[in-house]
């Protein structure tokens, strides 16, 4: 299962990185407002199909949650303000260099896991961390300094996304997908009709469809496959898989934009493996106490928290979602940050 789970979390960086070169093609023709949204919109067109589906069970746990201010929080760090920054920074550098750049969103996710989420890091996933943000240095080296303006921008929006993955770890209350569409929604319909108000109503309509579809797959099925992942092994964790998207967006500015691939990068690519492979050897495990809690979230049935009964049964290694309740208990056993496990230590 462990296996799987990585997989995933680097699948969702590939689909995330691939949307750089891409964007940065549309950008010619769009600005950064009309992008983001279009983007985002399509994120959301990827999980209508799921909230229509299951809008009554969705918007009741929501209602429910007493998580709408995470949920604030994310549209407006993940929906809003990290797109849009990406995008001026993209629109005045090259692919490369962002993807170099995106490397930071994972510093930024680990500082805050520390500071602010109760987010515990061994001496492998620090090492972990350090052999990534190395990877992505070596890289730099061979790039040209864009401006300060445009890796402010990234920067920005890797603080933001930083924010937004902390919170869409822990939100409990809702479904990956569903917070996935309102967060593409409301972040989408926003940076759109600004956009759509600076150039006066207008926009290149060849280029809708294009946006759409990146947005379906690189922020659409990336994130929730990347929240799946975080909320089985924890956000820092999950981040250190998701990213590999920098890597993946320079494999293709190399192939679509004719980017140069050096040594250098393949060097860089070397040290982010090592810093995966550091990252999962961590291990933890201690006594600790889970209060008793009413939730929704992904789950199956073959851990140490998720004994309900299925009418029927249920195949326990089977993910599912669905409202269940997790009675009181102490106990003691290997475990990650995840959604139940976010305990002092």
């Amino acid at each position: 299962m462990r296996t799987r789970i990585i997989l995933i979390g680097l699948f969702s960086g590939l689909l995330f990185g691939i949307a750089t070169p891409f964007s940065k093609i549309i950008l010619s023709e769009l600005n950064s407002f009309q992008l983001a949204g279009l983007l985002y919109l399509g994120a959301a067109l990827a999980f209508l199909p799921f909230v229509i589906k299951n809008k009554k069970t969705e918007l009741s746990a929501l209602r429910k949650s007493g998580r709408k201010l995470h949920l604030t929080g994310i549209i407006i760090s993940g929906g809003i303000l990290g797109p849009l920054f990406l995008m001026m920074g993209l629109k005045t550098a090259n692919a490369m260099s962002v993807s170099v750049w995106l490397n930071m969103e994972l510093v930024a996710t680990a500082i805050l896991g520390i500071l602010i989420f109760k987010d515990h890091l061994d001496r492998y996933a620090i090492l972990g961390i350090i052999l990534t943000l190395v990877a992505g240095i070596l890289v730099s080296l061979q790039e040209p300094v864009s401006g300060l303006i445009s890796a402010g921008f990234i920067i920005s929006a890797c603080i933001f996304w930083g924010l937004d993955n902390h919170l869409s770890a822990i939100i409990d209350g809702v479904s990956a997908r569903t917070i996935t569409f309102i967060k593409g929604i409301i972040g989408g319909m926003t940076n759109l009709t600004i956009g759509l108000i600076l150039m006066n109503g207008q926009i290149q309509l060849n280029y809708i469809l294009p946006a759409i579809s990146v947005g379906i797959f690189s922020y659409g099925i990336s994130i929730v496959l990347y929240v799946y992942t975080a909320q089985n092994i924890g956000a820092t964790r999950g981040q250190i898989l998701f990213s590999t998207a920098p890597f993946w967006g320079i494999i293709a500015a190399w192939i679509f934009l004719g980017e140069p691939l050096s040594l250098i990068i393949l060097a860089s690519l070397i040290l982010l493996i090592a810093g995966v492979v550091f990252i999962n050897l961590s291990s933890h495990s201690h006594n600790h106490y889970h209060k008793g809690v009413v939730h929704i979230h992904m789950h199956s049935h073959d851990d140490d928290h998720h004994d309900h009964a299925h009418a029927g049964g249920k195949e326990k290694s089977l993910k599912h979602s669905h409202i269940h309740e997790h009675k009181e208990i102490d106990h003691a056993h290997k475990h990650y940050p995840d959604l139940h496990h976010r305990h002092e230590h």
